[in-house]
Order: structure tokens, then sequence, then C-alpha cells
């Protein structure tokens, strides 16, 4: 048997290249849609891929299944369970509970294991020339490194009311399939840490059934559902924006982009000419670099593995985009951005500098400054961190508005006041400065150190214990 993970640290998510060596064919699991990572493990091992599969209708990426099938004429099977409502909407083969996928000498079962959504499945892969009993689960989104999938994004995301604790209790008998398995067996999740599919995903890559009935908290539950039920929906991150388009993408009949695109570089005119029409510039350049000198009107979301969700939560799927970055930059951008479909990118510019327009500097204040601030009239601070960590401690008197909903609570800011932002580390806030001062308030300061160095210099914060005692 040949094995490969291939994860992407952009979105926490892994798929699976799975061939048998003896056959010189292969299966992909959860394709991302850059697919030319898996043509070149394919040309390397002599492999033909022929089976292309994942575990679900997804909403955290654009699946690339139909795209590598495309490519490859592999036979696409995805999950027929669920009812009606979860089936996929193009051509393809059903599995459903028990059917059997047979790649060579390898077989894989698949599994109904319900809970993060309707039709979610899971395949438990048997080598056959090496033993009868099965040796890997794939588990995609059902079961993560000492956590679980979670069943309110259709909720949250999709605006289907009333599905999450109805998932929830799915999800607990999904969690009674998995805990009957043997403890040796391989678990190869659908995601790591830093997914917001989870609220506490580990960062190993892989783990077994065995240690997860010791480590994972949801198999601590067998025999309290009520529990499991409330620990489970309670302080899941904010779900992003796009979750609820890459759930409808990834459902029906879309147009494939089977190469990733080269992107043009565009001159100082062509960038003031779309500006004047209303489209964004994403300035995509470190926030040091940003702060150092800025066109007006840009947003700062940094070319880092947050790339992809940040913009996800700012850039509607209809509309064009420019994006700064260095020639070096752009193709890793472009990657990124395929993989939540976000294609309209309009070009390019590498120097801010060329476009002709006279550039700004943020406002960027330290931790001494930032506390003359504090418990001012003529002063808003905001914490724009998410709601689990605001509970978890923040600076007393400060309210929170999360990042990603900040464009929809401008009318929570005053623009009389001066504005004063922070997060955690420092990156969200150079988002939110960029996004406020693009929306027309002008007194904006960023404490770009933020809630580590408030921390780490000694600072008192208001935690959940004195929230409750409140």
């Amino acid at each position: 048997m040949f094995f490969q993970q291939i994860y992407d640290r952009s979105l926490a998510q892994a798929s699976y290249f799975i061939g048998c060596q003896k056959a010189g064919i292969a299966i992909v699991i959860d394709a991302k849609r850059d697919v030319d990572t898996y043509l070149e493990i394919a040309e390397q091992n002599n492999m033909k891929i022929t089976h292309v599969t994942e575990t679900h209708i997804h909403a955290d990426f654009l699946s690339g299944t139909r795209e590598l099938a495309a490519i490859t004429g592999s036979e696409v099977l995805l999950s027929d369970e669920g009812g009606r409502e979860w089936q996929y909407e193009f051509t393809h083969t059903g599995l459903r509970n028990g059917n059997v996928i047979t790649v060579g000498n390898l077989t894989l079962e698949v599994i109904h294991t319900p809970g993060h959504t309707p039709e979610s499945i899971s395949f438990l892969l048997t080598d056959k020339p090496a033993s009868l009993m099965p040796v890997m689960l794939f588990t995609g989104d059902f079961v993560f490194v000492g956590d679980i999938g979670r069943p309110d994004l259709l909720e949250k995301a999709a605006g289907m009311i009333g599905t999450q604790e109805a998932g929830a209790l799915q999800m607990f008998d999904s969690i009674r399939k998995f805990i009957a398995l043997p403890d040796y067996l391989q678990v190869w999740p659908g995601h790591g840490a830093g997914s917001a599919c989870g609220k506490a995903l580990g960062s190993v890559a892989s783990t077994t059934v065995g240690y997860e009935k010791i480590r994972n908290w949801a198999l601590q539950c067998e025999n309290d559902q009520t529990g499991f039920v409330k620990y489970l929906l309670e302080d899941q991150p904010e779900p992003p924006r796009y979750f609820a388009m890459m759930k409808h993408l990834n459902k029906v009949d879309r147009p494939l982009l089977t190469e990733v695109p080269t992107q043009k570089k565009l001159s100082g005119d062509e960038v003031k000419a779309a500006m004047s029409k209303g489209i964004k510039l994403i300035d995509a350049r470190s926030k040091a670099d940003f702060a150092a000198g800025f066109i007006p009107d840009s947003i700062n979301i940094q070319g880092n593995n947050a790339f992809a969700t940040w913009m996800g939560w700012f850039v509607d799927y209809q509309e064009s985009f420019i994006l700064v970055g260095s020639d070096e930059q752009i193709e890793d951008l472009t990657r990124k951005l395929m993989r939540i479909g976000l294609d309209n990118v309009v070009g390019y510019i590498s120097d801010v500098d060329s476009v002709g327009i006279e550039l700004q500097k943020a406002d960027i204040i330290g931790i001494d400054e930032f506390k003359t601030y504090l418990n001012r009239d003529d002063i808003q601070v905001v914490d724009l961190r998410s709601s689990t960590e605001y509970k978890a401690g923040h600076i007393d008197g400060v309210p929170q508005i999360f990042i990603g909903t900040l464009p929809q609570n401008l009318d929570k800011i005053s623009k009389s006041k001066t504005i004063i932002v922070h997060c955690q580390s420092g990156d969200r806030a150079t988002i939110g400065y960029s996004l406020l001062k693009k929306f027309g308030f002008k007194n904006v300061k960023n404490y770009a150190g933020s809630m580590n160095e408030w921390l780490k210099l000694g600072n008192s914060v208001v935690g959940v214990e004195e929230l409750e005692l409140a």
C-alpha cells in the first residue's frame, strides 16, 4: 500500500492519497481544489488515480473532487446518505453504509457517521495483502484528534434553523460506532488545529481509536447524552461567513477550475481606475509593511495561513478585487483563494509606491499610551477577538465586536471619538484598523501588542469567573 497525507496549513485541512502499488492505481479522499499536488504524487509513484471521494459536503473549503475527476477520468463516489436534502446535485456513484470501494488489493468500507452533517461518512481501510483486519479509518469531520466535528454549522453558517440539536444527537449515536472499533485502528481526520470545524482540535496529524478513548472528551460521555449535547454546542468558534457559499458550491453542479490561474500584474493607472469603480484592494503584505505605508482604502489581510479564512469573511463571491503582494507570493495567494472559490482576482501589484497615490501610515500605539486611553469618555476601545476568547479574559470595561462581523456593526462605533482596536496578537487588529479607515473613521489607533503583550506584562483581566460573579 502507498499512503500520503496532504495537509493544507492555510485551512488546517487534510486530504489523502492511497494507492495499491501492485495494481498501480489510487484513490484520493477529500481533495483540495488545486489538484496538481495529487497529479504530481501519482506521476512520481507511477500510479493512476482511478477513484475520488469525500467524507461529506464540505463547508470550509471548495472540494477538488470534480476537478480531479475531470482531469483523470476517475470515478466519483459520494455519500447518498442523509435524506433528499443532503444529496449531491451532479453525477456520481452513490455510497451508503456498508458499501465497499475496491482499489486493487485495498478495500474501503463506508460507515455512515452523521452528526457534523447528516450525510457524513467515514472510510474503514483494509490492506488485504498485509491483513484481513482493517488498519485505518478516515473520519473527515467526524472524529478529530482530541475533539469531534461540530453540528451547529448548518444552523449558524447556512441558516438551517433547528439542525444543531438534531445533529448533536446524531453525533452521540455515531460516537458509539467509533467506540466499538478496535483500539489499534489508526484514525486520520479531515482537519487539525486551527480549523473552525471544531473547538479543540489537536495539532498531531493522526491518532488511534484507543488513544481517543483515553483523551477525547466526547468519548467520555457515553452514558450522558444531555451533557454531551450541551458541551458540544457551547462555545464553538464563530463560523466564517463564506461557509454557507462553500456548502452550496460543493453540492451543486458548478464551473470547474482545473489549473492554477496566472495573475496579471497591473499598472498604477489600472489600479486607480479599478478602485474608482469600487473594486477592493487587498493588501496581503505583513502588518509591519502595511503600517509603514499603505494605499488609502486598502484592506490589510496578511498572506499567512489565515489569509483565506479572513478573505472569506470580507470579500463577497460576486465582487472582484486586486491583490498587493510580492511576485514570489502571488501564486501562494492564488492557491489559497482557489481553495475557497474566490476566483474574481483582477490582478495584482507588488509595489505600493508604483500606483502614484500618496500613501498613509498606520497609527500604531504601545502599551503605555494605550493605558492612558482606558476609561475615557472621548475614547472607544474595541476588542476584536472571538466571544470565547473574550469570555476567557478581557480588559475591564472594554466591549467586544468580533472582527468578522465588524462591517455589520459599524453603527456601534462612534465617529466622534478616537477608536482604539486590539485583538490577541495584533493580526486581527490590523484588519480592523484598515477596515475602519476604509469605512471613513478618521481617528483610529491600533494597539498592536494586543492581549499577548497586555498579559505578558502582568496586567489584569476580567475572566469568565468574574463575569459570573458580577
